[in-house]
């Protein structure tokens, strides 16, 4: 298991007892990809699997042999200019203006466990015995350049992490102007895309659609990696489902530009591939220096989307989210935002903080308007000081008094912005992203600080560690309101422009990694007007992510539903706001909205003192719901069982990873008249187990849940609770226990 090298035919299988990925040097000295699958008894070669052909018009490598072209063989990482006329993964151009490059063969290492990606964020490794990594090495003398093909496998996971590194080895220097983090051919294009798309409010809906001639992409030119799109994409087979079936899975750990597409050329062989977006891309490269790609997750299942989402789910809960707050309970929360917005007085928060302790809430959390003369969005953005006329005691001072009442507090910050009128923009306009000579356009009525200048994230890390330290914050929101529209950065020269992109969101890794070395048991929730910004890189700094501004019950099910295909339930931040709803104006039961936050990271953004006694009773009970079974929750096998876009209803579960027990979700959007009978299949349980079930009179072993299904038919005979809540926009918990 891990790398197996065979140095005389040079093949490389990497394997464990779910997968394996070859690739072999070819005779031009470039990597061609031999298989990616389900595991294969390992031999000295497959020289079969180099398929090769005759094509008309096609460019040759070699003399008189018409059947090797790099335009139909399958590659590892393919070059531009070597006779492949589909998208290459990288590009260099030269001082004298070429593009022609080709990387061949020079070396190989085997390493144990996984190493880490300077300043990017990774998934890892705690022992070296979890993985190994294969770095092959590979040249253009021409160029003097060196690549490194980085390969991770795990041994519990059936996961390749992919990344490539470049260095100038020579005097003259080249640019970078393309550079994926990973380039799969695969021999057929029969598979159906699904990846996630929306916008702000209604983020990560699921699309899908079958591949055909030509190419198919994501991306993102926002400088995040954006409401649109997410770094993701899957392809499963058109037979493959939830359940069943071949799926492949590819998530770009990065949290800027990002491209990612699929290409089908005319032979209707399939080229995927991720990284940067080569768009306002250019790196320059002098002697010595290199280039690191992001990394590249690909997951192979062959028990459907559910078996891809569940590796994803287990390898970033436990190998990419990291510190204190990993493995621990989140604290239950109450956010003021749509309660007060900014119109607050330290009085008014500290009785809504007042009443959440009553009801047993553990966290309280102060959302925008606390500082400089922040009355709306127009003003203050960089002015990291307490607002006295609000809060006389400052944050240390209403902090304290939160805390005396038994609860944790928390704090919002948009530490990436600037507002026009602020201290911070007239002391220093050339801190902003954008041309002196010409109007910079403001989104939200701001700007975008320029992170790709040390002096910039330093300044900013300085105040935030100053009320971070004289104050007892113990959880930050942090905040991402606008895109960058104006990409320029005052007084760097040309050379530096096309470097900024990158280099900005590397400056909020900086920030990021600051911030939580210096506070590591503060827990940060990443946010970007809500999910603009949800995605593994963010998850590396901050274990829990807003999903979106959308707080509305019966929205959030389609949001979660999309999200769960990466992203584990501990990662999802999830309200409980008030109705009507702020943002649909649709009044969800207070119930059902939160029966759909208790899958994340359960908080309230509501005045609780405006609950009538009634719906203060059920908060309670919500509360204590949540303290016993969250933990359960967070790290138990999620399901997804029936999908909000394409039925009037949703459902999903979570099983205990010892099958035991298990928790069914049902989400009705539009009541039903004079309903047939309806049956919902489980998943995950043990076949020869009998189960209880919470709202039936009879017991059921698991192979009957999962094959013959759950009766959800209203008013169905044997359901002891035959009065179901009925109606538009409910929902019911149904819990599936082991009997015994």
């Amino acid at each position: 298991m891990g790398v197996i090298v065979h140095e005389t035919t040079g093949v490389f299988h990497l394997c464990n007892d779910q997968i394996s990925y070859m690739i072999r040097k070819m005779p031009n000295g470039q990597l061609g990809q031999l298989y990616y699958g389900s595991r294969i008894r390992d031999r000295e070669d497959f020289p079969h699997l180099l398929e090769r052909a005759h094509r008309d018009m096609a460019p040759c490598v070699f003399p008189g042999d018409t059947t090797f072209s790099l335009e139909h063989l399958k590659q590892e990482y393919p070059a531009f200019g070597t006779g492949d006329m589909r998208y290459p993964a990288y590009e260099i151009c030269r001082e004298n203006g070429s593009r022609i490059s080709s990387f061949c063969y020079r070396g190989y290492r085997v390493r144990p466990g996984k190493p880490e990606l300077c300043g990017l964020p990774a998934v890892y490794v705690e022992s070296e015995d979890e993985a190994e990594t294969l770095e092959i090495a590979l040249e253009d003398p021409v160029i003097g350049g060196k690549l490194t093909l980085l390969y991770t496998i795990f041994e519990e996971f059936p996961v390749i992490v992919r990344s490539a590194r470049f260095e100038n080895g020579q005097d003259l220097p080249w640019e970078l102007t393309r550079a994926m983090s990973i380039s799969l051919d695969l021999p057929d294009c029969r598979y159906e895309m699904l990846d996630l798309a929306g916008a702000s409010l209604r983020e990560r809906y699921v699309d899908l659609h079958r591949l055909h001639p030509g190419v198919q992409s994501i991306h993102s030119m926002r400088g995040h990696s954006s409401h649109q799109f997410n770094p993701f994409l899957a392809l499963k087979r058109e037979n493959a489902d939830e359940h069943t079936g071949e799926v492949i899975g590819l998530s770009l750990v990065y949290s800027g530009n990002f491209l990612a597409q699929a290409e089908v050329d005319t032979m209707g062989t399939l080229r995927v591939m991720a990284g940067i977006h080569p768009e306002g891309f250019c790196w320059p490269l002098k002697k010595g220096e290199e280039f690191q790609t992001p990394e590249a997750v690909l997951v192979y299942s062959d028990q459907g989307l559910n078996g891809m989402s569940q590796v994803y789910h287990k390898l970033y809960r436990t190998r990419l989210a990291r510190g204190h707050w990993r493995d621990r309970e989140r604290p239950i929360l109450v956010n003021n935002w749509e309660a007060t917005y900014m119109k607050f007085t330290e009085e008014s928060i500290y009785a809504i903080a007042k009443k959440a302790g009553e009801l047993g809430i553990e966290l309280f959390v102060l959302d925008d308007g606390w500082f400089g003369k922040r009355e709306d969005d127009t003003s203050s953005l960089g002015d990291w000081t307490p607002n006295r006329k609000k809060l006389p005691g400052g944050i240390a001072g209403i902090a304290r008094s939160v805390t005396k009442l038994g609860m944790q507090f928390g704090l919002w910050f948009e530490p990436e912005m600037v507002s026009p009128k602020s201290e911070l923009y007239e002391a220093h306009p050339d801190w902003v992203l954008g041309s002196s000579d010409r109007e910079i356009c403001r989104g939200r009525h701001q700007y975008v600080l320029d992170f790709s200048k040390d002096e910039v994230v330093n300044y900013i890390g300085e105040r935030m560690e100053d009320i971070l330290r004289e104050s007892p914050v113990s959880y930050v929101k942090w905040d991402m309101n606008r895109s960058i529209s104006d990409l320029f950065s005052v007084g760097r020269d040309r050379e530096h422009q096309g470097t900024v992109y990158h280099r900005q969101i590397l400056g909020v890794y900086r920030l990021y990694d600051r911030l939580t070395k210096a506070f590591p048991q503060v827990l940060f929730e990443s946010c970007a007007s809500g999910g603009g910004r949800f995605d593994p890189g963010m998850l590396f700094y901050a274990p829990q992510g807003w999903l979106s501004d959308d707080t509305d019950g019966a929205e959030r099910v389609k949001i979660q539903y999309g999200t769960s295909y990466v992203y584990p339930v501990s990662s999802m931040g999830n309200h409980v706001s008030a109705v009507p709803n702020h943002q649909t104006f649709r009044s969800v039961p207070l119930a059902a909205r939160a029966i759909c936050a208790y899958f994340g990271a359960f908080g309230y953004e509501l005045d609780l003192n405006l609950l009538t006694e009634e719906e203060q009773g059920q908060v309670r009970e919500q509360v204590r719901f949540v303290k016993e079974h969250r933990r359960f929750l967070h790290t138990g096998i999620f399901y997804r069982l029936r999908s909000p876009f394409e039925e009037k209803e949703a459902a999903w579960m979570v099983v205990s990873e010892d099958r035991k027990k298990a928790l069914v979700a049902v989400f009705r959007f539009r009541q039903p008249v004079n309903r047939g009978y309806d049956r919902l299949r489980l998943a995950g349980l043990c076949p020869e187990w009998e189960y209880e079930i919470s709202d039936r009179d009879y017991c059921c072993f698991g192979d009957e849940l999962m094959q013959v299904g759950l009766i959800l038919s209203d008013r169905a005979s044997g359901v002891l609770n035959s009065e179901t809540v009925q109606g538009d926009d409910t929902a019911r918990l149904i819990w599936v226990r082991t009997v015994g």
